[in-house]
């Protein structure tokens, strides 16, 4: 194993930002954007700005637990919470504009919950208390992300305390709070009708678009309801689920169902009087709530995967095991499939569906649950599983950590392609099909292998003490946003539950920035942009070491493993981070200051 060396520089950075405050942590967002929190508030970089695209400083210093950042949006939420988690300061922070779209104080909120995003409306939904010019009153505000505007205000009869997440359903404000449900028409503003269903925790609407499903917490459990348009229940009585809701999909055949239980360090009668640990799935009547099934099928641990198809479920367990039932509650393979735990991978191919675990993968008949292959393919039990599609030579590669796995995709046919051992007892962690080879990387070492298995490069660079900072993320607040492309297909009324094809990251990207253009601010554009773009780690990857002349950053060419510049940082054990793919290493050069390098040059 060998290192070829290039000059170590000792670069001037290509900008300087002081933040005016001591820096304690700093971490790339989905947005691109660096966030940085320090003593006197918190602080953004884009990648190629000149300037802070905003130093947020109005609440002096900002605790870990008072930021949330919002999953694949430019948002940043930041609230300094009071009693009961009510708030007289809460902020949103468009991290790329730069613009602050919301604040309590310039809105005219005496007092607030911490707001909730809804997404792909890309509106704000507040509860609270007003200030003095209006009496004090309560009231709900919707407001447009992409302009800061606020479109509604809703004033309530009396003091609500929300209880779980409001919606927006076909024209109506759905707010649930301790005391009820309440409708609000948004077009007059007018409150259309008030259920008597207390800490509702979420709403989905129904198969007709108009009526709704309640989901009331009771406890560690969920209770779901049915309400009309009219706000009347239609179910006789809620149906009672066995622990929380974590999926649900509307079928034309029914309600499909998976609540969790987590009993978890109970002890003595409440051990023995408390249901087990694991996922239940049910399948309800849409009329009546009534469960359809006689016999639920089990499951002896926790739902990891779960697709509604069209003649039924297949779902498979985190501690092993697939199985398919149809929408009638009987079993359509033969016998439950045994697979090895930790189901990384279940997605459709042209065959059927593989699926790839600790220890095993196969590719399954969809109607027999059996396997298309003589055998299924087993293996040591991996201690990193990484895989991919090799198109051009039509199969399967699944890498356990120490060998290379590839499988014929017609004929199964297993073989070990490769062998190979990582320095500092790592795993490779990222695997990427290359036009001249298998790349295998982690973070101190890199490999290619040719097509046939043969290794045409390995490299190593020792790690330097690393510092922890650069490894921290920021602690962030419950996220009540729906995930972006369950959000996506929810709104055109598709399958969210739906399983995928096996495909590429490529392909991920290009989705995900498709989802960002379609909501079609500046902010969203932009991140439509970088996720359409050419990663800057398309042909090089980048590595911490301990050089030569001291512990700098190396950028390594991916085909030939040679590195291409050093950065030496001067820093037995800097504080760092690199964004991989707008191509930026941020490193912190004193207690207030972050040198920014472009790393694409």
């Amino acid at each position: 194993m060998s290192v070829t060396m290039v000059n170590a520089q000792k670069l001037d950075p290509n900008f300087v930002y002081d933040v005016g405050g001591s820096i304690e942590k700093m971490t790339v967002t989905d947005s691109g954007v660096l966030l940085i929190t320090h003593g006197q508030g918190l602080a953004g970089i884009r990648p190629g700005q000149k300037d802070l695209v905003f130093n947020f400083n109005d609440y002096g210093k900002v605790k870990e637990e008072e930021i949330n950042i919002i999953p694949n949006t430019p948002y940043v939420m930041v609230g300094q919470m009071g009693f009961g988690g009510i708030s007289a300061k809460q902020s949103v922070i468009d991290m790329i504009t730069g613009q602050r779209v919301f604040d309590t104080k310039a809105n005219g909120w005496k007092a607030a919950q911490q707001p909730t995003l809804l997404m792909p409306q890309n509106k704000l939904i507040v509860s609270g208390q007003r200030t003095a010019k209006e009496n004090y009153a309560q009231a709900v505000g919707i407001y447009d992300m992409g302009t800061g505007k606020e479109e509604k205000l809703y004033k309530l009869k009396g003091p609500e305390i929300l209880s779980g997440r409001p919606s927006i359903i076909e024209g109506g404000l759905f707010i649930p709070t301790i005391k009820g449900l309440t409708r609000i028409d948004m077009a007059t503003g007018e409150e259309s009708w008030r259920a008597d269903l207390k800490n509702v925790d979420f709403l989905e609407p129904a198969e007709d678009g108009k009526s709704v499903y309640a989901f009331v917490l009771k406890g560690t459990d969920h209770e779901i309801n049915k309400i009309s348009s009219t706000g009347a229940l239609l179910w006789k009585d809620g149906q009672k689920m066995k622990g929380k809701v974590s999926r649900f999909e509307i079928t034309p055949k029914g309600l499909a169902v998976v609540s969790d239980v987590f009993n978890q360090g109970k002890t003595g009668l409440a051990a023995l009087t408390s249901a087990a640990s694991q996922s239940n799935i049910s399948f309800l009547s849409a009329s009546s709530g009534e469960d359809l099934w006689e016999k639920a099928p089990k499951t002896k641990g926790y739902v990891q995967h779960f697709y509604v198809m069209d003649d039924g479920i297949l779902f498979g367990i985190q501690e092993g095991g697939i199985n398919k039932i149809s929408f009638e509650g009987t079993t359509l393979f033969k016998k439950p499939l045994s697979t090895g735990e930790n189901i990384h991978t279940m997605a459709m191919t042209k065959h059927g569906v593989i699926y790839i675990t600790d220890d095993d993968a196969n590719i399954i008949n969809l109607q027999t649950g059996e396997s298309i292959w003589n055998k299924p393919i087993k293996y040591k039990r991996a201690k990193a599983v990484t895989s991919a599609y090799d198109a051009a030579h039509k199969r399967y590669l699944i890498s356990t950590g120490e060998e290379m796995i590839a499988i014929n995709e017609d004929s199964g046919d297993i073989s070990t392609l490769a062998t190979y051992k990582f320095e500092e007892k790592e795993n490779p962690t990222k695997f990427e099909i290359r036009n001249n080879g298998l790349l295998l990387s982690s973070d101190q070492n890199i490999m290619m292998l040719d097509f046939e298995g043969k290794k045409t490069y390995q490299e190593y660079y020792k790690s330097p003490g690393k510092s922890t900072f650069a490894k921290i993320a920021f602690g962030v607040l419950a996220v009540a946003s729906v995930a972006m492309a369950s959000a996506a297909s929810y709104q055109a009324g598709m399958n969210r539950n739906a399983i995928g094809q096996y495909t590429d990251a490529g392909m991920q990207y290009q989705r995900e920035s498709e989802m960002f253009s379609a909501i079609g601010t500046i902010a969203f554009k932009e991140m439509a942009r970088r996720f359409k773009a050419t990663s800057a780690t398309k042909d090089a990857q980048f590595t911490l070491s301990s050089l030569d002349d001291g512990v700098g950053l190396v950028k390594l060419d991916k085909d030939t493993g040679k590195p291409i510049k050093q950065l030496i940082l001067n820093d037995k054990k800097p504080e760092y981070e690199v964004d991989e793919w707008g191509g930026y290493l941020y490193y912190k050069a004193s207690g207030n200051t972050i040198n920014a390098y472009d790393l694409n040059k």
